[in-house]
């Protein structure tokens, strides 16, 4: 809604400001399709030529997506931590049984109960990849950080290719309007016999090549690249949570700050029992209730 408004308004001071200062719109008009043709043309050739087929097929969605804003929102963060410690509970009570659920979540009720987080398969394998490490013996947690921290910096360097082509792109435009402010001085130019009205005019029609390339550059092209990158940096804090949470959870964190006399002996705690789980209870004791309860323990 605001970037709808944000548009109408940018149009109606420029050209309002223009008409009431007693600027002629016939000539911009005149001129418009023939400056846009080339401007545009060339802007979007120039698109195609500098960026990937995977940035291609993304563009328009990143386009609908900045006028739209982000994916996730506050109760989706909610929803994030309430179905990991119903899994994180599973993993402490029974662990055999968390594999089920991590190794098909689309058939587990823990999952299905989130079916937005569960339709989005980079959160989906973001925490079921983790807790299945977990599960062999993946448990030093500066490994566990590194890995997610891997895994969602390359997530955001995937997802920022879109917002900085469209950078790119309002970046030339402005040297591509001057282009075709050129031609059309060279075509002035090869009408200089005629009368100082008509070469006025022909000037003009030139100089709105330079205004549209500026006009669209920073008017445009750059607020939506700009509102992109916010609404990816917004959608990345989603994964950010689940990366806290589960390096928060991994054992050897919990036993380093437990009352353990040093690390290496609390290294030698048998890993495939449920106390390897248990040590979790950084995330919340095994008397805690959360505000969602999973479907199998309603049931």
């Amino acid at each position: 809604m605001f970037g709808i408004i944000g548009i109408v308004l940018t149009v109606a001071m420029v050209f309002g400001g223009y008409i009431l200062a007693g600027g002629k719109m016939s000539v911009i008009m005149h001129s418009l399709p023939f400056e846009l043709m080339m401007i545009g043309g060339a802007a979007v050739g120039a698109y195609l030529l500098s960026n990937s087929s995977a940035v291609l097929r993304h563009t328009l969605g990143g386009l609908i997506r900045a006028f739209k804003g982000p994916k996730w929102h506050d109760a989706d963060h909610q929803q994030v931590l309430c179905l990991l410690f119903q899994l994180l509970r599973l993993a402490r009570s029974n662990p055999v049984e968390l594999e089920e659920h991590i190794e098909t979540p689309e058939t587990s009720a823990i999952f299905q109960a989130y079916p937005q987080i569960l339709a989005d398969e980079q959160a989906v394998r973001l925490i079921t990849d983790t807790m299945r490490s977990a599960s062999l013996n993946y448990d030093d947690p500066y490994q566990v950080e590194d890995m997610l921290a891997r895994r969602i910096s390359l997530m955001k360097d995937e997802a920022m290719h879109v917002p900085h082509a469209l950078q790119n792109m309002a970046d030339a435009l402005p040297a591509l309007g001057i282009v075709a402010a050129v031609l059309g001085i060279i075509k002035t130019m090869g009408s200089i016999d005629q009368p100082p009205e008509v070469l006025g005019g022909m000037i003009g029609g030139a100089l709105v090549g330079t205004f549209l390339g500026v006009f669209l550059a920073y008017g445009f092209v750059a607020p939506l690249a700009q509102r992109l990158g916010e609404v990816t940096k917004q959608d990345l804090a989603f994964y950010e949570v689940i990366k806290s949470v589960l390096v928060a959870s991994t054992p050897a964190r919990a036993w380093a700050t437990s009352s353990t006399p040093t690390r290496s002996a609390s290294r030698s705690a048998p890993t495939s029992s449920p106390a390897r789980w248990t040590a979790r209870g950084a995330l919340a004791p095994a008397s805690t209730t959360c505000a969602c309860t999973s479907p199998a323990a309603s049931a």
